[in-house]
């Protein structure tokens, strides 16, 4: 007898397709047609149709004011909410870097990679600070943003030169720029003990960040503190923050380091 039941490989693959879609608005955060969904994810362009289509329906994206062009909608970030909510990291997190983004007015992120992005696990904002629609679940570039470089920072010299190669390799011609920003990044956490990105994300923002580890599962992380400011001076941000930013690391660790983490 036969059945209209999805086959679990089936739903499996819708998913992933699902999730790719997701995935290709992350990296720059700009609206994409269909055309462009389907050149970033490798799908077709009628089946790039149908997932906008269900993903409209499902509360995930939406129409650009009625035109071609789709964008997220805040109902991706109720993913990461509800990470949020069973996360003993996050749980742990949360507090002291809102102490963090009030004392700065900043924000401040905990993240973890995904493939070549960085994947927000924790996020707390200050009350006056103008950022970024960002939260628990957003996807970052890698290899452009100061969270990005510093965990990059803090791999082994091996393994921070395979995803190097990686992210080269995904740049094209941006490739030569792209390792120039990581290996300044990589000088400056030698030197200063943290890294610094700014207007390479988005224009007049900048990020200053760090990476750290937890001792039980020794899984690296990066954390960050940055903001939107039209007249940046970099300087005074930098001698600002990297001092609190530093301490809240070493409280970050020390809170964590008997916490068991699996990434999301």
């Amino acid at each position: 007898m036969g059945s209209s039941m999805p086959r679990p490989t089936q739903v499996t693959l819708t998913l992933d397709r699902g999730l790719q879609i997701l995935r290709a608005f992350h990296a720059d955060r700009v609206p994409l047609t269909n055309g462009e969904l389907a050149s970033r994810t490798g799908l077709s362009r009628s089946s790039v149709s149908r997932f906008t289509s269900t993903l409209i329906h499902e509360g995930y994206i939406r129409r650009v004011a009625g035109g071609p062009q789709f964008e997220l909608t805040m109902g991706v970030f109720a993913i990461g909410q509800s990470y949020l909510a069973t996360s003993l990291v996050t749980q742990l997190a949360q507090p002291l870097m809102q102490r963090l983004a009030d004392r700065l007015d900043v924000s401040v992120a905990l993240a973890v990679p995904d493939q070549l992005e960085m994947l927000y696990i924790a996020y707390q904002c200050g009350a006056r600070i103008s950022t970024l629609q960002l939260g628990v679940g957003s996807l970052l570039p890698m290899g452009t943003t100061a969270i990005g470089r510093a965990w990059l920072g803090g791999l082994s010299e091996s393994m921070r030169e395979r995803y190097i190669a990686r992210l080269l390799a995904a740049a094209g011609p941006q490739a030569e720029a792209l390792r120039a920003g990581i290996e300044t990044a990589k000088e400056d956490l030698r030197s200063n003990g943290v890294c610094l990105s700014a207007g390479e994300y988005q224009r007049n923002a900048y990020g200053i960040a760090l990476p750290i580890r937890l001792q039980r599962a020794q899984t690296l992380m990066a954390l960050s503190c940055g903001a939107v400011e039209p007249k940046l001076d970099i300087d005074a941000a930098r001698n600002r923050i990297v001092p609190a930013l530093r301490q809240a690391a070493v409280e970050l660790e020390s809170l964590l380091c008997e916490v068991e983490f699996k990434a999301p």
